[in-house]
């Protein structure tokens, strides 16, 4: 069995030497085609051993990966950006369950983000189809995906991704995702991708159009519809108003069967209980109880990699918040409890609680 290592790559010789010393011990070859680097990546490829080949950018991601892809003979094709390095994985365990496992399938490997937000630096985690085998290629302009509708199924392999502590693509990206909803108005995942992009852009009130499209396009049985409607929700509280907390409360009664075992939607539930309390406290007194329900449930479910999410929705943040809630309302005990619990996990805010109280 041959597995290759298949990048497509421009300027990342900040992290390419340190993506392909991870992956080098788990693959046959490494082929990389270089979109037009003026800074040393080709050098640092060949002096890793890597195969580079040269490609014509041409403004659509799907033909730069095919590009490369055709350059590679191997049974199956490891896809990885040069901002993200494999952990460590047995080879001999890998090839056991990609030969024990028939028909045509796809390769999933749990990628951790890193970013920055208020709190310093997060994580979170979602499965990506990136082991395809032979034959399979990539269709889209942008944010492309394995053609086919092919099954896909996690691997022990992750992967860490540092690429968003260090450059914003949201910009350069924005012109590619509205050409691809307008050649494809009524395509979900292209609106997912322009919504989300928009939101990181700090653009909320221009992303909902588009949240609300995707919600209205996107299939139940897409793996991205989850993560799209957490940002969707997200995207209304920030806005705030009394519209959109009235459409974000539609959104949880609708969804709460749907999602309602996974860590990251119940999180965000118990923030809009709390802001739809807030908004008018006499009317909305009997959502009290649903705040403390809602974080107890996140940490009742725990952490799921597996699932995707903000890493800590099923431990130290769920643990914080329900800290938070029961100091305010008067419970010195519990809050301590739960400041102590996400403490234990290093969590930044919650010691700094525990000093203050």
């Amino acid at each position: 069995m041959k597995i290759n290592l298949v990048m497509i790559v421009k300027n990342e010789e900040r992290c390419l030497r340190k993506c392909l010393k991870a992956v080098k011990p788990l693959v046959d070859e490494m082929i990389i085609a270089d979109t037009g680097s003026t800074d040393r990546t080709k050098e640092i490829a060949g002096n890793m051993g890597a195969r580079v080949v040269d490609f014509q950018w041409v403004g659509d991601f799907s033909a730069a990966r095919n590009y490369a892809l055709e350059h590679s003979d191997a049974d199956w094709n490891l896809i990885l950006d040069a901002d993200e390095y494999l952990r460590p994985c047995s080879r001999k365990g890998l090839e056991k369950l990609l030969a024990g496992r028939e028909g045509k399938w796809l390769g999933g490997i749990t990628r951790y983000d890193s970013y920055r937000d208020e709190e310093g630096i997060s994580r979170s985690a979602s499965v990506l189809p990136r082991l395809l085998p032979k034959g399979v290629g990539y269709t889209g302009l942008i944010h492309e995906q394995p053609e086919g509708d092919w099954p896909c199924y996690p691997l022990p392999l992750a992967a860490d991704h540092d690429g968003y502590l260090y450059e914003d693509k949201g910009e350069r990206n924005l012109p590619y995702l509205r050409r691809a909803v307008e050649e494809c108005p009524e395509d979900g995942y292209y609106k997912f991708q322009l919504a989300g992009t928009l939101r990181n852009l700090k653009r909320q009130e221009e992303s909902l159009e588009h949240f609300r499209d995707f919600y209205r396009l996107v299939r139940p049985e897409e793996g991205y519809r989850g993560e799209g409607i957490v940002l969707y929700l997200y995207t209304l509280l920030d806005v705030g108003t009394q519209e959109c907390l009235d459409e974000a409360a539609a959104v949880v009664k609708r969804e709460e069967g749907n999602l309602g075992s996974w860590p990251d939607f119940c999180f965000v539930c118990g923030l809009f209980y709390m802001k739809r309390v807030l908004s008018d406290v006499e009317r909305h007194i009997s959502l009290l109880p649903n705040i403390e329900k809602s974080y107890l449930r996140c940490l009742e479910l725990g952490e799921r990699p597996g699932l995707g999410g903000v890493v800590g929705t099923g431990s130290f943040k769920a643990a914080y918040n329900l800290g938070a809630w029961y100091e305010v309302s008067g419970q010195r005990e519990l809050a301590l409890k739960y400041y102590r619990m996400a403490a234990k996990d290093g969590y930044g805010p919650a010691k700094e609680r525990l000093r203050k109280m």
